[in-house]
This record gives structure tokens, C-alpha cells and sequence, in this order.
């Protein structure tokens, strides 16, 4: 599955900011996207492929 709002580089993100422990209403804020594309990042059905970011964006919220 492909989206035209979600790119392997916004993929690669989602993947790292879960793993850091970013619930998905932050990630989804940042990008303004709907928290369904998160899930389906994070359930292998859009980029499965794509291996988690190495570092998040700069601006990218802080955990409280």
C-alpha cells in the first residue's frame, strides 16, 4: 500500500519515534496525518521494507 501524504522517509521516522516511545497523536500532529497511517506504518502495511530513521527530524516534539 502507498499513500500519496506518507513517504518511506516519514516511514522510516514513525518506526523510530515508536521505538523511542512517541504514542502515535505527537507523530501524527508533526506530520499531519491521520494516526491510521501510523498504524499501518507500524503493522507492515505500507513500507515494510523501510528500516527505522537514525535520528528524528529537527523541530520533532520532545517526550514529556
Amino acid at each position: 500500500m502507498r499513500s500519496k501524504y506518507v513517504t518511506p522517509e516519514i516511514a522510516a521516522t514513525i518506526k523510530l519515534a515508536r521505538k523511542l516511545g512517541y504514542q502515535y497523536p505527537p507523530i501524527a500532529s508533526f506530520f499531519v496525518i491521520n494516526q491510521g497511517r501510523i498504524a499501518d506504518v507500524m503493522k507492515g502495511r505500507m513500507f515494510p521494507e523501510v528500516a527505522p530513521a537514525t535520528a528524528l527530524p529537527s523541530g520533532f516534539p520532545t517526550l514529556a
